[in-house]
């Protein structure tokens, strides 16, 4: 039996880009990224400013659509050219400016654009289906072990912490798989850091594919499982967070240091 398991082959990583290329006019944003991501991992995005990070995470959401190179998504070639297109393949994106409306509660926050309506009657108005609402944002909340206030809540008067805590419910909320998250702790106090990074991994073991970007090293050690660099525009390391240490990849940002084994090619160990 074992040998029979062994025999089959590997299951499709969640997403895998290929020699992603973008231009905008004469300026190179991107020339070859390469990555792979896979369902119940986080692979952390790494970069200096200005390597492409944004980028790439942008062409992958839609906003952004490559002119060269491959997007597969569970083993599947896709074309991603609208934000929507993202949304329907399950690839959500959480911004650093998190995209929450503060003088509305948490549910609504987490319902935006796409509130649950019923209209009674077939010519009437629709109504909105606060109840069902309510009840699915205390099941992902609790899911997700988020704590907080009643959900009519203005998201104004949450914390930082909190605030994230509703950004990343809302991404999960909608059938995902793969959630991207674009320097979630860079405003957070130490204790605020500590619960998105919890919710991170907790994501993760949910079997969520995380892309996760983030200057702080440590945060990357703490909950990566892949490790993949950027350098003007370029992909110069992928490895397992294993294999390398915090300066080989400090190395790779800066071009300061070669790391054997590694490319804009490699492969996931």
């Amino acid at each position: 039996m074992s040998a029979a398991i062994a025999a089959e082959p590997a299951a499709a990583p969640l997403l895998e880009v290929r020699g992603l290329q973008k231009r905008y006019g004469a300026v190179v944003a991107l020339r070859d990224v390469n990555f792979t991501v896979r369902r119940g991992e986080v692979t952390a995005l790494l970069g200096d400013n200005g390597a492409g990070k944004s980028t790439t995470i942008k062409a992958i959401a839609g906003v952004a659509p490559i002119d060269e190179g491959d997007i597969l998504l569970e083993g599947q070639p896709v074309s991603i050219r609208h934000p929507s297109e993202a949304t329907a393949l399950g690839i959500q994106t959480v911004y650093q400016d998190l995209a929450l409306c503060d003088n509305l509660g948490i549910c609504a926050n987490l319902y935006l654009g796409r509130e649950l309506v019923s209209s009674p009657t077939a010519v009437g108005p629709h109504v909105l289906r606060d109840v069902d609402m309510e009840l699915e944002a205390r099941r992902v909340l609790k899911t997700l072990r988020i704590n907080l206030p009643a959900l009519d809540t203005p998201v104004a008067s949450l914390s930082g912490g909190q605030r994230q805590a509703v950004a990343i419910a809302r991404a999960v909320l909608w059938d995902s798989k793969l959630v991207i998250m674009d320097e979630p702790t860079a405003a957070l106090g130490v204790a605020q850091t500590a619960e998105v990074l919890r919710l991170v991994r907790d994501l993760a073991e949910q079997g969520y594919g995380v892309i996760l970007i983030t200057h702080n090293m440590q945060n990357v050690f703490q909950v990566a499982d892949n490790i993949a660099v950027l350098r003007l525009g370029a992909t110069v390391m992928q490895a397992r967070k294993s294999e390398v240490t915090p300066e080989q990849v400090v190395g790779a940002i800066t071009g300061t240091l070669a790391i054997p084994g590694t490319g804009a090619a490699g492969a996931l160990a």
